[in-house]
C-alpha cells in the first residue's frame, strides 16, 4: 500500500509524523508520503518540519516516509510561484488542492496547478476535459480520493482520466487515524468510481514511479 496524501499536526491533522507513519505502517503501508498543508504564511516552516524525516525515510523500520506539501487555497495566479519555491525549499514532491465539490476552491484552481507541474492535482472534482488533456500531457496524477465528501467526484474523475489517457493515483487524504485504509478497502474505493478492479494496481505503480523520481533528484 502506498499514500503519498496524509496530513500531520503539522498542519491539520491529528498526529505527529512519527505516530502517522507507525499507524500506517500496522495498516500494511509500505510507503507514506506526509503532505501537510501550506500557504504563503506557513510554507517555509511546513516543509523545514516535514523535511526533517528525510534524514531517515525509514524512520520506522519496514515502512518509507516521503516528506511532501499540499498547497491549499492559494490564489489561482500565485499557485506557479509558489509550487516553484516549494521545490527550492527541497521537498521530495507538490501536491495542490483541487477543486473539490467539498469546498469552495476557487475556480480556475485545477487549470494552474496542472500548468505549475505539479506532481499531483487533489480531488480536482469536475474538472473539466481539456484539464484532463494537459494533465496527461504535463505528467500530473490525478487523484482518486478516499476522504469523505473529496470522493464525490471519483466516478467523472475516473471516467475523463481514462476517456483521455491521463494517469490516475490513490490517496487517502488521511487526517486522522480512521481515515488510513488497508488495501482491501482501496480496491473498493476504486471500484465504487466506476474502475476496473485492476486500476488501483496501475495506481500504485504510477504512485511508485512519482516514488523513485523523487528519490532521484535526492541524490
Amino acid at each position: 500500500m502506498i499514500d503519498l496524501h496524509t496530513h500531520s499536526l503539522i498542519s491539520d491533522g491529528e498526529l505527529l509524523p512519527a505516530e502517522l507513519a507507525r499507524r500506517a505502517k500496522v495498516k500494511g503501508y509500505k510507503v507514506i508520503g506526509i503532505s501537510d498543508h501550506a500557504d504563503h504564511t506557513s510554507i517555509e516552516n511546513v516543509i523545514a518540519s516535514i523535511l526533517k524525516i528525510s534524514s531517515f525515510v525509514t524512520y520506522h523500520e519496514g515502512i518509507t516516509v516521503l516528506p511532501g506539501v499540499e498547497i491549499t487555497h492559494v490564489p489561482k495566479h500565485l499557485i506557479a510561484g509558489i509550487v516553484k519555491f516549494a521545490r527550492e525549499l527541497g521537498i521530495y514532491y507538490v501536491i495542490v488542492h483541487g477543486e473539490t465539490i467539498a469546498e469552495p476552491v476557487e475556480k480556475g484552481t485545477n487549470n494552474e496547478a496542472i500548468k505549475a507541474g505539479v506532481d499531483i492535482l487533489a480531488h480536482p472534482g469536475l474538472i473539466e476535459e481539456d484539464d484532463v488533456l494537459l494533465a496527461k500531457k504535463n505528467g500530473v496524477l490525478l487523484e482518486i480520493s478516499g476522504r469523505k465528501g473529496h470522493s464525490l467526484a471519483n466516478g467523472h474523475v475516473g471516467m475523463l482520466a481514462q476517456k483521455h489517457g491521463a494517469k490516475l493515483i490513490f490517496d487517502t487524504d488521511s487526517h486522522s487515524p480512521s481515515d488510513l485504509t488497508d488495501m482491501e478497502q482501496a480496491r473498493k474505493i476504486v471500484s465504487g468510481a466506476g474502475l476496473k478492479p485492476d486500476m488501483f494496481d496501475i495506481m500504485q505503480q504510477n504512485a511508485m514511479e512519482l516514488i523513485k523520481k523523487a528519490m532521484e533528484k535526492k541524490r
